[in-house]
């Protein structure tokens, strides 16, 4: 493990983005017998549930370790394999383009700077919005899985992961905001602080049978005012390129994207 963190660390710290994401890093620490995990030549791949994570340590570039560990990883995977390029970085796109792989998902890293004034939460009749208690977790978990039905990392989440989350040193439970329609739990906005001076819109779901009350835009608006309080001066969230949506609302709220924050998805069909 000591080496694939050394490699990690060391990419995320030459390419300004971490090449390991959270979802990776919980499973090879709750669940690595589901992992695959190949370390050679400053070079690491991670191999789980048809999904691959390929890092090259900054130092072994250019030496076709990339390459090395792709052609690996693909001899012994004869279905369909999606990998991530967090940052978008051109040695990825000219591995994905050379092996076939499709460039099938734009994720977007938006974000906003708590120099911008920030609109107060109103909430609409009926609503109300607190932090979680314990007991709200089966409400989560309902709220999130209808939320996220078409979503394929969010809308899995179960109890077991749901507690994975909440066991990371992050989590704070003041930081995960409720909202209650008439008394029914209705929505909920998980903040995350990756530091004291950067935050996260981690999760925002609202239950599509309480759409119309403005739930969404009342749950940022509220997490965002968390974070800042809390001394955030930034707060990142992703969110799908294409969810037009979900980018009007986040722009509204003086979200912006750069063209260099975006993560891609890479597809390759069966081999």
């Amino acid at each position: 493990m000591d080496s694939l963190e050394r490699i990690a660390r060391a990419a995320e710290h030459h390419d300004g983005a971490a090449p390991l994401d959270e979802a990776t890093l919980r499973l090879l620490e709750h669940h690595p017998e589901r992992a695959r995990v190949i370390l050679r030549d400053g070079g690491l791949a991670v191999v789980a549930d048809g999904e691959l994570r390929l890092v090259v340590h900054p130092e072994a570039r250019g030496r076709g370790v990339g390459r090395s560990l792709l052609v690996s990883v693909l001899g012994e995977t004869p279905g369909p394999l999606s990998a991530w390029s967090h940052g978008h970085h051109p040695a990825a796109a000219a591995l994905a383009s050379a092996y076939g792989f499709d460039r099938v998902r734009d994720l977007w890293v938006m974000r906003r700077s708590a120099a911008l004034p920030l609109a107060p939460v109103q909430p609409g009749p009926g609503v109300s919005v607190r932090s979680f208690a314990p007991g709200d977790e089966a409400a989560v978990l309902r709220i999130n899985a209808a939320a996220f039905a078409h979503h394929p990392e969010q809308g899995s989440m179960d109890a077991a992961e749901l507690a994975e989350r909440m066991a990371q040193p992050w989590f704070d439970p003041a930081g995960l905001l409720i909202a209650s329609v008439e008394g029914t739990v209705a929505g909920f906005h998980w903040t995350k602080r990756h530091s004291p001076t950067l935050g996260e819109v981690y999760v925002v779901g609202v239950d599509p049978a309480a759409q119309g009350h403005g739930l969404g835009k009342v749950l940022t608006l509220a997490g965002l005012h968390h974070l800042h309080d809390g001394g955030a001066r930034e707060v990142l969230l992703y969110v799908e390129s294409d969810n037009a949506p979900a980018v009007a609302v986040y722009s509204s709220l003086g979200f912006t994207h750069a063209a260099a924050d975006t993560h891609v998805m890479y597809l390759r069909p069966a081999g």
